[in-house]
């Protein structure tokens, strides 16, 4: 059962500034019947005050509608919602005439003019920072300055003085401009997160093709000589063969000797490209952890420490950092390399456990949680290799340990313990 606060967790840091973006204009549109609708029972009757809440209400339920059909647009999952757009302006433009029209001819009194003059700027205001949501950044303007322009002209219809009306324009124009700059602010910061998120997954999978590439490059180097001189050798036997010379055997050893040391290098760059050390891989993970704000912490010595160990350990220390960039929300990373009776333990710890699949599972992220996936399993067999082992799960409220063991060799033990200790 997911607990509460899972769906968040389980949600990427672009996702999450988009609820959150999401979710402020909402507020903003309860933020609207609160201070301006449900004020006006403070000011006026009861009768009026309903009337006027009511408009309010409409309008802020249009708007709403209206936030999520233009973050749908700006996000490319829907086509701009110009219906919607034509109809919160109209709505917006509906409820101000109708405000005005109360301020100047509806019940007497100061308040009661009070009261539909704060609905006639206020819905204008929420109104065009809605509407700049859903158009393009150079009509937001043109729309601040022709509601503020037909809000003039409105108040001057109505019977108000032309300087009360020129008054009434420039407070629109002043609100306007702030909500709507305010709604371009947001979803330019929206953008923004979205397209670090977008080349932090271009530099890894440049990284990955580097790697590949500069693989590929090794095995060119290895491979294309060797098999450019058996195709020689072989070429050379078969002539001589046709000539019934003795020499083509020999000819044919060299290319079968050729064959099989080209093998022995193949298996020594593969074997290369594989093993990890333990003290690059640390110094990696904090410079790539570090790069991507998240708090790194690495503690323990290395030296001493045999080859195949280094190189078990060396892949705890890689996939537990690749899954936590790629997996987890962390904000901090506490990575531990201590000796203990005979055995060097390796314990990687981070504070962004995700609800739902489990953060190191690698590439079986789905994984359900507590199921493990390739990833641990993965490494659940280099460590068995060297008669390791590995265990993961929950440490704590919101944290996430992996936690290695390797035994030490008899000869090394005593170096290993040297090294750390110096």
């Amino acid at each position: 059962m997911r607990r509460p606060g899972g769906w968040w967790r389980q949600k990427s840091t672009p996702e999450k500034v988009e609820t959150y973006t999401r979710w402020s204009f909402h507020f903003l549109g309860l933020s609207e019947i609160a201070g301006i609708g449900l004020a006006s029972y403070g000011r006026t009757g009861p009768q009026l005050a309903t009337v006027l809440s009511l408009m309010v209400v409409a309008h802020a339920v249009v708007g709403m509608a209206t936030v999520s059909r233009s973050l749908d647009w700006l996000g490319g999952r829907r086509p701009q919602p110009v219906r919607q757009l034509w109809v919160l302006g109209a709505v917006t433009a509906a409820v101000a005439v109708l405000a005005v029209g109360l301020a100047e001819h509806g019940p007497s009194g100061d308040d009661v003019g009070a009261a539909a003059l704060a609905v006639f700027v206020g819905v204008q205001g929420f109104g065009l920072g809605t509407l700049a949501l859903g158009v393009h950044r150079r009509r937001a303007a043109t729309l601040v300055v022709g509601f503020s322009a037909g809000a003039g002209i409105v108040a001057f219809a109505a019977g108000m003085p032309w300087s009360a009306g020129v008054l009434l324009a420039c407070v629109v124009v002043l609100g306007g401009g702030f909500f709507a700059s305010t709604a371009m602010l947001s979803v330019w910061l929206l953008n923004v997160v979205y397209a670090l998120h977008e080349a932090k997954e271009t530099e890894a999978r440049l990284a990955v093709a580097e790697e590949r590439l500069r693989f590929g490059r090794d095995l060119h180097d290895v491979m294309g000589r060797n098999l450019a001189v058996i195709a020689l050798k072989s070429e050379l036997a078969v002539q001589l063969a046709r000539r019934g010379r003795p020499e083509a055997v020999e000819q044919m050893i060299e290319a079968q000797r050729l064959a099989q040391e080209s093998q022995r290098e193949v298996r020594d760059v593969v074997r290369g490209y594989r093993e990890a050390a333990l003290e690059v891989e640390l110094s990696g993970a904090r410079g790539v952890l570090s790069a991507a704000g998240i708090v790194a912490e690495v503690t323990g010595e290395t030296e001493g420490l045999p080859a195949e160990v280094q190189s078990a350990l060396g892949w705890v220390v890689r996939e537990a950092t690749t899954n936590v960039l790629r997996h987890g929300d962390a904000k901090k990373v506490v990575v531990t390399v201590q000796m203990a009776k005979g055995r060097v333990v390796l314990t990687v710890e981070n504070d962004g456990v995700a609800q739902g699949p489990d953060p190191s599972a690698g590439a079986d992220a789905d994984a359900p949680a507590g199921t493990g996936g390739s990833g641990l399993a993965g490494l659940r067999e280099r460590l068995s290799a060297v008669g390791g082992t590995l265990e993961a799960g929950a440490a704590g409220k919101g944290l996430f340990r992996l936690r290695a063991e390797v035994p030490l060799p008899a000869g090394d033990e005593a170096g290993a313990a040297l090294g750390v200790a110096s």
